[in-house]
């Protein structure tokens, strides 16, 4: 009876540190692999190739139009002509395109600053997800181990004539049943594990130690804290202040342009001869100029100003919106951290300690013959339930803690 005693205490300990990690081959902490994501990730890669792009804007902003050659002849004199019209933009119409170039970039910036936010979270989470997966894995482990030495007992006890053929049928479909269950824990921990490398990029036959992630509980600063930080760092917030930056500028430039532009026309007429008779006015090359200036009476760009300054005004009441629901957001993921930290000590405080009050119970029942193999099973059922339950509160917590950390828009850790 101590034996069985020793076993079915067996499947209450937690996984070590040895068994969450005895496949990894090499080291990765959370850090390293956000480390290693963040140099990495494709999707990553792609958004902050979009900074060339906006680069080119800018030297494309600030070219200066090209002049025109334009050469004709006709039968009538002067037979030929050559003329270069040069257009000069008067006022500051090429910084304001630079300008609204620049705004550009920084909202490249921003969508860029957006994605290294969700690619941390990503990471956060297939991260966790190995972690629980593997714990799940050594716990399987321990519950396949205690069902093959329960089987050994039962046959024993039979063989001695102490309990019925019923009892050892009963631990032989529970050693069947854990061995299945491994096996299914094992195809998880696979699937997690090309998760974590998918999102780091790494090839598919990558493995990792993790050491035990779920040992200490994050903490996060106070409420208000948090609050006042996603004002600074939001990233719906950062992307609609930005906007507005750039619709600013657009409204500069539209403005600017306004001024219309003064052409330039400098050339020659070719080949002019004159009537018979003196100074009739023949020439072979004769100089020629002009200037031209479009007259802006009917269009200055009205239009284009008023629906900037009515985007502007939607940015505005998108931003007032945008900070109400990052406030609730933010404040919605705190409180569900706090619940889920407070579920998960619960487990480890009260719930786990309690099933191993149940389980002496159990022990010395069965000790006393006052109760089955049914009746042992059913309270090492209920304690890997627990086991696995606290297991997965572990991993809520860490859910929680990346959306509040994506809701501020800024690392908690």
């Amino acid at each position: 009876m101590l034996l069985l005693s020793l076993l079915i205490g067996a499947a209450f300990s937690p996984p070590t540190e040895a068994q969450l990690t005895k496949r990894g081959s090499q080291r990765l902490s959370l850090t390293d692999a956000i480390t290693l994501a963040d140099k990495q990730n494709l999707d990553l890669a792609a958004a902050r190739a979009q900074r060339a792009v906006a680069d080119a804007g800018v030297r494309a902003a600030g070219e200066r139009p090209n002049p025109t050659l334009s050469v004709g002849a006709s039968r009538d004199a002067p037979h030929e002509n050559v003329l270069i019209d040069q257009p000069l933009e008067i006022g500051p119409k090429r910084s304001r395109r630079i300008e609204v170039a620049r705004q550009e970039i920084a909202l490249t910036e921003t969508d860029i600053e957006t994605m290294e936010k969700q690619v941390r979270r990503s990471v956060r989470e297939a991260y966790f997800a190995l972690a629980h997966a593997r714990a799940a894995t050594a716990q399987q482990d321990d519950i396949v181990k205690l069902a093959d030495r329960l089987l050994d007992i039962s046959k024993s006890r039979f063989n001695a004539g102490d309990i019925p053929k019923l009892e050892v049928t009963q631990s032989e479909l529970e050693s069947a049943r854990a061995h299945a269950d491994y096996q299914v824990a094992l195809e998880e921990e696979k699937v997690a594990l090309s998760g974590l490398n998918a999102t780091l990029n790494e090839p598919p036959e990558s493995d990792w130690d993790l050491g035990d992630p779920f040992v200490v509980l994050p903490s996060v600063p106070a409420l208000d804290d948090l609050v006042s930080r996603a004002r600074g760092s939001n990233s719906e917030i950062a992307k609609i202040n930005q906007q507005m930056k750039l619709e600013r500028s657009r409204q500069e430039l539209l403005k600017a342009q306004r001024v219309p532009n003064l052409g330039i026309q400098v050339g020659a007429d070719l080949n002019a001869p004159g009537g018979p008779g003196m100074n009739t006015g023949g020439y072979e090359v004769g100089a020629r100029g002009q200037l031209s200036m479009e007259i802006p009476i009917f269009s200055r760009n009205q239009g284009e100003i008023a629906q900037s300054i009515a985007n502007t005004r939607v940015l505005e009441d998108a931003l007032a919106a945008a900070r109400r629901a990052a406030d609730a957001k933010i404040e919605s993921a705190y409180l569900e951290l706090q619940a889920r930290q407070t579920q998960a000590q619960l487990y480890r405080d009260t719930i786990l300690p309690s099933s191993r009050q149940l389980e002496e119970m159990s022990e010395e029942s069965y000790r006393a013959g006052k109760a089955n193999i049914l009746t042992v099973l059913a309270t090492q059922r209920d304690v890997q339930q627990g086991e696995r339950d606290y297991l997965d509160s572990l991993l809520a917590v860490q859910s929680a803690f990346s959306q509040l950390e994506e809701a501020v828009g800024a690392p908690l850790d």
